[in-house]
């Protein structure tokens, strides 16, 4: 197997052990999954299905970050507890992935469960001589890393930029240099406050998915990713803080997907421009909705039109006129089966999903049956 690697900028053999771990940044749960969340973790299920059949043991950790800026400024508007608003849209999420197959994750932790794994890890940060107190926070020193900017490959006046608009505050007085971040936060009053060292406050974004990750999987993680919108601050902020303190290399390969957007712009809860998973699935079957993403390759940024689903409805009812069905079996699909090595070569390909359903196209056009390389898929005829 192939996939690109952001940090190394190219293509490159993706070689695990028996043992898969993987970590996919999950939902802030304030609003509805859109079709930018379902195509993120419908590349990371794909991926997973493709190494089980390879005859790997997969761990797949998808974090909630049940405690940030967003979803604390959405329930304040809403007037309602944060914790009861992440409840009710995990449980839209939940079942919003489940009727589009995706595959149940080895965890799903809450960073709301990982205050004390949080606290620990700043502490060490600290004692490392890596972050320092300033205003009653805690912030990370960018200056004392060497590989700071090692993933993203960003210019510091691009890094200040993307900080500024995605909450970073470089201009933050209390900052010794403007791309420092936060570990630990004062709370406001009418925020969830917890007791540290540093005074009671709230934990920043980019330290709760270094705790979870590796708490849950160990210190180096074999492959991490999410939206491309993710690389910096979010992801550089991660290896920065998470090899600080243990001196290993923190992922060995990143993984990211592009952005899907609408009417000429990233799909994107500030813009309002959203196609929702549950609106489609009340009136589109949820093989269909999987065949639609999987139709663009995962690295690509694309625009969803009004005739991706009738597109991928016609291609879902080809597939299932194909004659002479056969019996999938799940996840882990076996040896054989009509169309399964083409599309285990595609996958294998940096993860082809357009190549492999061409090449299932062509196979039910044959009259040949395809239902058990279509499960490798994850589409279930």
């Amino acid at each position: 197997m192939r996939l690109y690697d952001t940090a190394r900028r190219a293509v490159v053999p993706f070689e695990p052990g028996a043992l898969v771990t993987l970590y996919s940044c999950g939902i802030t749960p304030y609003d509805a999954a859109h079709l930018g969340h379902a195509e993120v973790y419908l590349t990371f299920d794909v991926l997973q299905r493709r190494l089980r059949d390879l005859g790997h043991e997969v761990r797949c950790v998808r974090n909630v970050t049940d405690v940030d800026d967003d979803i604390l400024r959405r329930s304040r508007e809403l007037g309602v507890h944060y914790l009861d608003l992440a409840a009710e849209e995990m449980a839209r999420f939940d079942a919003d992935m489940s009727a589009l197959g995706l595959l149940p994750v080895y965890s799903e932790p809450r960073a709301t469960s990982a205050i004390p794994d949080i606290l620990s890890l700043i502490g060490v940060v600290l004692e490392s001589g890596h972050a320092y107190r300033s205003a009653g926070a805690v912030y990370f020193d960018v200056t004392t890393f060497p590989g700071w900017g090692k993933l993203s490959h960003r210019s510091e006046q691009e890094m200040l930029e993307l900080a500024a608009a995605n909450g970073g505050n470089p201009d933050d007085p209390a900052k010794r240099h403007p791309l420092d971040f936060v570990l630990w936060q004062p709370s406001l009053p009418d925020e969830p406050s917890w007791e540290s060292r540093w005074g009671p406050g709230r934990p920043g974004w980019h330290i709760e998915c270094s705790a979870l990750a590796m708490r849950e999987l160990g210190v180096t993680i074999d492959l991490h990713g999410g939206g491309r919108d993710l690389v910096f601050p979010h992801h550089e902020c991660e290896t920065a803080q998470s090899e600080s303190v243990t001196g290993e290399p923190f992922v060995r390969h990143w993984l990211h997907v592009g952005l899907v957007g609408l009417g000429g712009e990233k799909m994107s809860k500030s813009l309002g421009n959203l196609v929702f998973v549950g609106d489609l699935l009340k009136d589109w079957e949820a093989p269909a909705i999987r065949l639609a993403l999987l139709a663009h390759h995962y690295r690509q940024d694309w625009q969803w039109t009004e005739g991706d689903m009738p597109a991928a409805a016609e291609r879902l009812a080809r597939w299932r006129a194909a004659p002479g069905a056969a019996t999938a079996t799940g996840p882990g699909i076996g040896a054989g089966g009509a169309g399964l090595e083409p599309v285990r070569a595609r996958l294998d390909d940096d993860l082809d999903t357009p190549g492999a359903l061409s090449a299932l196209d062509d196979l039910a056009a044959a009259g040949e049956p395809v239902d058990r390389a279509a499960a490798l898929l994850g589409v279930e005829l």
